[in-house]
């Protein structure tokens, strides 16, 4: 790409802006950025605070990293909280055994990143117990057996990737979840690391990282001595920290070079495709930003802030050597890039790079954009964040990035107490007005879960005084947790009112919910006419959107009884581990009216079953997500039982057997189809 005297600053700054512009479409603004990263960040503090005798999970990965882009893997990780890996001997004075079961790092045998694990105290997990092997005398846990007790069986389909059982959500993203172990010490090995982090990322995120440690993931090194045995050391918890405190440019640039990745690089040739991956994108910026080497990254820089991180890939790629950002003696490049494997990499490498930034143009995703800078030298290019998504936009971000962080659900009246009294903790701390919202739908979501748990305690004892005080305390919570969650909150009263048999309530419950889904501005999963949207409740707060113009799907926590004629599928559920029930609210809303109208007018009970079929028919066309239509045609079903039509009914159970199972109801269906006696 060539330009001459006096214009070529004035050109590059112009494509520099224009790519810019373009990543923010794809990638994100700073604002919307921060809004998904918040969110998280709110919602898994509150997990991480409550949850402390179960499992933990953390999001990782890409989406963790705030790119939402076409592809952007849903990556998880998984360790038990009452293991811990130590470094040394000494340092299991910090634990109390009774309650911790630790584990013993020994990297005397093994290459740099990766450990045995010794298994110093007894376990009462199965699948670790069965992972482990003897090795002079003393038992560790090996990783590939590891893998392979641990395996979900929760995804059909689902393979093993590297350390991670794989495989697709059909319709979502493709998903990684990883097992592994978690350690509370900074690896002695990557002790340089700290030494290294005078400018960036600076001395309190670093002392931050550090303190929080590292995890272990089950995958040795091929060319190790044990690569059965072996774990990696995974810095993916120190790794967002480092990307959430990148600049928006140096973020963008990430992104660019992802992008530059999948279209570009992966394109050259079978032979090299796959070789380089997402990973190695990511090294190579932070080892750009922590050198130092680009001290202005802004929009009118850039494809220089993308050019030097590309040379330096270049470079390592001739060298067959990427190190490791936390520990420079692990070649990230050892065990693929070598031979003529690497000698034909570097080769179509070196050819883009000397096409200079011209090889952007075979990204289809640029290309349209820098062809623009070059046809139209004088073309004015806006890069004022505020300017590039409508209102409407970013409330979509936000509030499908709420609805999506819900945290675990509480099991019992005890749970939800803490989950309370974590909430009215961080009220009084420093939280984003992002993270405030969040907040405020948490707290929505813990005081429906309480009340249901409430009531259920309390539905058979003998003293009508306490079922009085317990049904006007449920009232109460669920009223308040409708006064400022989404408008399908509601819903959770008209639930309330068919379980304690107050249908005529119920039924005024879903008129006033029908009434706020017909205005014209609903935004529903996203799915929104942002004009009228805007001319609904523009300008107006995020509060007062949330609770007046946003509605999204019925979540039915499995261990707690909403509709007793949904109890099968509940325990068919969760036998499966699985936690909860994803209702469309429109199946739900039709659900209920058919529950309270089959009482009293037939008629009215076949209209709101012919409204479930038509919300059911929209959840089977192609573009509506698979991952829900299992559960409606269960409903589907049931009502059909109820009104005596076997025939139909079986037919919808048997629909409901062929859907993916998402919430692993296939057991239930079966079971009513012997039910229904018919041959």
């Amino acid at each position: 790409m060539e330009f001459s005297s006096r214009n070529v600053e004035t050109g590059f700054q112009h494509l520099c802006e224009s790519v810019f512009v373009r990543l923010c479409q794809i990638v994100g603004t700073s604002v919307q950025v921060a809004i998904r990263r918040e969110t998280t960040n709110i919602a898994e503090m509150m997990t991480r605070v409550v949850d402390t005798d179960t499992a933990i999970e953390m999001e990782s990965g890409s989406r963790r990293e705030g790119f939402r882009m076409e592809g952007s893997d849903y990556d998880f990780m998984y360790w038990p909280n009452d293991h811990r890996v130590i470094w040394d001997m000494p340092q299991f004075e910090y634990y109390y055994t009774e309650n911790k079961n630790l584990i013993l790092s020994d990297s005397s045998e093994s290459t740099p990143g990766f450990t045995l694990l010794e298994l110093l105290t007894p376990t009462t997990y199965r699948q670790i117990h069965s992972a482990c092997v003897a090795m002079n005398g003393r038992f560790y846990i090996s990783s590939s057996l590891f893998r392979q007790q641990i395996k979900t069986n929760r995804f059909p389909g689902s393979r093993e990737h590297g350390p991670c059982e794989s495989g697709e959500l059909p319709g979502v993203a493709e998903f990684d979840l990883a097992f592994c172990f978690a350690c509370d010490f900074w690896p002695p090995s990557a002790s340089s690391w700290i030494n290294r982090c005078h400018l960036w990322p600076g001395r309190e995120v670093a002392d931050d990282i550090v303190r929080n440690g590292c995890h272990f993931v089950p995958i040795g090194n091929p060319i190790g001595l044990h690569e059965h045995e072996e774990w990696r050391i995974s810095f993916s918890l120190a790794e967002h920290k480092l990307v959430h405190t990148m600049k928006h440019c140096q973020f963008l640039t990430y992104g660019l070079l992802k992008i530059f990745l999948k279209e570009v690089i992966d394109t050259q040739s079978e032979e090299t495709s796959k070789l380089l991956c997402s990973y190695h994108m990511k090294t190579v910026v932070f080892w750009v930003i922590q050198q130092n080497i680009l001290p202005l990254w802004c929009p009118k820089n850039l494809l220089a802030c993308f050019w030097v991180c590309f040379k330096l890939l270049l470079q390592w790629v001739y060298n067959g050597v990427c190190p490791n950002f936390f520990i420079t003696q692990n070649n990230l490049f050892l065990t693929k890039i070598h031979g003529s494997a690497q000698r034909c990499l570097f080769q179509q490498l070196h050819g883009l790079y000397e096409k200079g930034l011209a090889c952007l143009l075979q990204s289809p995703s640029i290309r349209v954009y820098i062809s623009n800078v070059l046809y139209n030298p004088r073309l004015s290019i806006c890069t004022n964040e505020d300017r590039m998504k409508s209102e409407c936009e970013y409330d979509v971000e936000l509030f499908n990035e709420i609805y999506m962080n819900v945290p675990k659900c509480p099991k019992n009246l005890g749970h939800c107490i803490k989950y309370l009294h974590t909430i009215e903790l961080m009220i009084g701390e420093p939280l984003t007005q992002f993270q405030v919202l969040t907040l405020q739908r948490i707290t929505a979501h813990i005081l429906q879960s309480s009340a249901f748990i409430l009531h259920n305690k309390y539905t058979n004892t003998n003293s009508n005084r306490q079922m009085y005080i317990t049904d006007r305390m449920c009232c109460h919570m669920l009223k308040l947790a409708a006064k400022f969650g989404f408008i399908s909150d509601r819903m959770y009263i008209a639930i309330y009112y068919i379980k304690t048999l107050r249908y005529r309530d119920a039924l005024s419950v879903t008129e006033s919910i029908k009434i706020c889904t017909a205005q014209p501005g609903l935004m529903y999963h996203g799915n929104v006419d942002q004009e009228r949207y805007t001319e609904a409740v523009g300008g107006q707060s995020w509060s007062t959107k949330m609770t007046q113009a946003v509605a999204h799907d019925i979540h039915l926590i499995n261990y707690i009884c909403y509709i007793r004629e949904l109890t099968p599928e509940q325990q068919s559920s969760l036998k499966n581990s699985i936690p909860r029930l994803t209702i469309p609210l429109f199946v739900m809303l039709y659900f209920v009216e058919f529950l309270c109208y089959r009482h009293t007018d037939t008629n009215l009970a076949q209209a709101a079953l012919e409204m479930i079929q038509d919300a059911v028919d929209h959840f089977q066309r192609p573009y509506a997500n698979r991952l829900k239509r299992d559960i409606c045609w269960e409903i589907l079903g049931i009502c059909q039982q109820m009104t005596g039509n076997l025939q139909a009914a079986f037919h919808f159970y048997q629909q409901t057997i062929t859907q993916y199972p998402w919430h692993q109801i296939q057991n239930a269906a079966q079971m009513r189809i012997r039910d229904l006696h018919i041959t």
